[in-house]
């Protein structure tokens, strides 16, 4: 009975003595767990992030970052990139290495902004022309220039038409809230100026019919100056194309877009001038009929007077053309029978 007791000692304290060597490994393990979760998991994520691409259409600026580094430019991706080692914790700015465009209507659905989007500049003449285009331009990819690019605009954010703040490298809307706070107002500026040397009419023939002139040479101006007005079109668009190159390299700061060209679509008046417009046309064809018609009696007059003059010198001919305007079937013609002059055949 003794020895059954203290074997039974032996094996509770054996027992106890295991439980206490494994209360420290469980602990040391938990810590282990805990440890890797805490730090191995940003390391692994840091890691996997240190790679970056790009796609065909865009090229990327990549800054330094992290707790220990600095904020300056590492390196530039050019487009269509392989995975590239870009450093831990670093920031990437996507811009569009393909053509971009900003265009300008009255189209809700069509243009860069919301709603209806018109350039409203007054003629030389002081009407207020609707100007309505799309500017085409491309991104400077050299690596020095988008660079300077990156330091200048990419550090900011830049407000939308919506109201939201945005980093040009924001995707689509970044890049148009960029393009409405900085390139936008250059662009109302060199239309302003380019549209303020041509008269109304040298854009518009048909603001020829609503300018103080009597109706035919209202009507004679404009069809002079709708040859001329593609023309004068041309000419403010190699003007503007010429102008805003040197303009926006000035306003940005450098020559950070390339291949600049603006088409000019569309130039409207004002509602109140194209009703004017649309009633002087209709009052000109009112016209135009009602000399047609004075024209034709004129006409009709003029070969009845002839016709009767032939008749009076030739009594004969007078003759021979009313029998010819008789009806077929008379057998007698008497003229001066009081009873009737046609008789006809039963």
């Amino acid at each position: 009975m003794a020895n059954k007791e203290s074997s039974t000692g032996r094996i509770r304290a054996g027992k106890n003595r295991v439980s206490g060597l494994s209360r420290p490994r469980r602990r040391t393990a938990i810590v282990a767990a805990v440890l890797l979760v805490v730090v191995g998991w940003p390391v692994l994520s840091a890691l996997f992030g240190g790679f970056e691409r790009t796609s065909g259409g865009e090229i990327a600026v990549v800054r330094n970052g992290g707790f220990f580094d600095n904020n300056k430019i590492r390196q530039v991706i050019d487009p269509g990139s392989g995975r590239v080692w870009i450093g831990f914790y670093s920031q990437v700015h996507k811009y569009p290495a393909q053509q971009r465009f900003y265009t300008i209507t009255s189209d809700a659905r069509k243009g860069d902004e919301t709603g209806v989007d018109v350039v409203t500049v007054p003629s030389a003449d002081g009407v207020n022309m609707g100007i309505e285009g799309t500017l085409y331009f491309t991104l400077n990819q050299d690596h020095k220039t988008l660079r300077d690019f990156d330091d200048k605009y990419g550090t900011r954010k830049f407000r939308s038409a919506g109201g939201e703040m945005y980093n040009v490298y924001d995707g689509d809307k970044g890049w148009s809230a960029f393009l409405d706070q900085i390139v936008r107002p250059v662009i109302d500026n060199d239309l302003r100026s380019q549209i303020n040397s041509f008269r109304c009419a040298e854009l518009v023939s048909s603001c020829a019919l609503v300018q103080n002139s009597s109706a035919p040479q209202a009507a004679r101006v404009a069809g002079q100056q709708a040859q001329s007005n593609n023309a004068n079109i041309a000419k403010v668009q190699n003007a503007i194309n010429t102008s805003l190159a040197a303009d926006l390299e000035q306003t940005l700061g450098g020559k950070f877009v390339t291949n600049i060209h603006f088409n000019l679509v569309r130039i409207t008046l004002p509602s109140k001038v194209q009703d004017a417009v649309d009633r002087a046309q209709a009052a000109f064809a009112q016209v135009s009929e009602a000399q047609a018609k004075v024209a034709t009696a004129k006409a009709e007059a003029a070969a009845n007077k002839a016709r009767q003059d032939g008749y009076n010198k030739c009594p004969t001919c007078a003759r021979i053309e009313e029998l010819k305007a008789l009806p077929q079937g008379i057998t007698v013609y008497a003229p001066g029978n009081p009873n009737g002059s046609l008789l006809r055949d039963k």
